[in-house]
């Protein structure tokens, strides 16, 4: 008998073991995966929560496909870089990309030509949906409510309000606030939360929006003050409303958006399934758990699941931005 398994062979033997590494067959010939080391890209900085992540399941899927996954920042335009890195890869499963929201719905939007076409070029493998994310004020602008930020801006006139890309959740948040309560607020983009954070800490933004984690450094420092979440409760900040909760009524305030995985689009349907059990298995490890934990997050989807996150989410976030008139730039 033949010591090759073929494909048909794998996929009904559903309950392999996921350290085990199979073979999924090509147009013409049998390739062991994981054959060589793995490539993560993660496509925003070093220090931030999307970097965080790559590394924990990162190192979780390395220790069970006993291959070493290598993480690479490759940070810069909206995560449009690290991303279109990935999709023009070898669709092998042996480069991974390790993104956000933004790169998967919004850069279709925000970007005439971001170097790829996510429908057409990458697929998830898994998503880990989001937390409620911080909106923090300058404590010397006294912001304690929406309600207060909104008197503010409107006095204010210029409000510099930071995001960590062009087409994330806070940049859309700003379009939206400015929608429903008259306002011209003008985000500032940065390359990542870590930089956005630091421009809280060195006094040169009004307000910025993140995770919890990445702000604490700012919280605890007393550089700034909680005055929103936007879509779900924080549980370390359980006297904090929501911006539903404080009136404002954009459908955009009910997705969560998400940190996925993906691989090239072209990549064997076995290694995506894989891919995505190794990921939910992830949910259980200890460095994991406390990565999700110190961001608050749910637990990592399969990639079945991921994809009809994604398909309900998508055009929530296009119709929101089509609404605002945003333009590709």
């Amino acid at each position: 008998m033949s010591a090759i398994i073929t494909r048909r062979r794998l996929i009904a033997a559903g309950t392999t073991a996921l350290a085990l590494p199979f073979v999924a067959r090509g147009a013409s010939a049998q390739t062991q995966w994981p054959s060589r080391q793995i490539r993560l890209i993660c496509s925003y900085p070093a220090g931030g929560q999307t970097d965080l992540l790559a590394r924990a399941f990162g190192d979780y899927i390395g220790r069970q496909v006993d291959k070493t996954v290598v993480i690479e920042n490759k940070a810069g335009a909206s995560g449009s870089i690290g991303t279109a890195e990935v999709a023009r890869a070898e669709p092998d499963g042996h480069t991974l990309l390790c993104s956000i929201s933004t790169t998967y719905m919004m850069n279709r939007v925000m970007m005439k030509n971001p170097g790829y076409d996510m429908d057409k070029d990458l697929t998830l493998v898994s998503v880990i949906p989001g937390g409620g994310l911080l909106l923090v004020a300058n404590p010397k602008h006294n912001i304690k409510t929406l309600d207060d930020f909104v008197a503010f801006a409107r006095k204010a006139g210029k409000v510099n309000f930071g995001t960590y890309s062009a087409g994330s959740a806070p940049h859309m948040t700003i379009n939206e606030l400015n929608k429903q309560y008259g306002l011209s607020i003008e985000p500032i983009h940065y390359r990542g939360e870590a930089p956005m954070w630091t421009g809280m800490l060195d006094g040169s933004l009004d307000v910025a929006m993140g995770s919890y984690t990445a702000a604490k450094p700012v919280l605890e420092s007393d550089r700034g003050t909680v005055f929103a979440v936007n879509s779900k409760k924080v549980d370390a900040l359980p006297q904090i409303k929501t911006l539903p909760e404080q009136g404002a009524t954009a459908k955009f305030f009910k997705v969560s958006g998400f940190t996925g995985f993906a691989v090239p689009k072209a990549t064997p349907q076995p290694i995506v399934e894989r891919l995505g059990k190794l990921c939910v298995a992830a949910n259980d490890d200890p460095k994991v758990k406390s990565a999700l934990a110190t961001f608050m997050l749910e637990p990592a989807l399969g990639a079945k699941e991921s994809n009809e996150l994604y398909q309900r989410e998508l055009p929530v976030w296009l119709e929101s931005a089509q609404a605002l008139g945003l333009q590709p730039a």
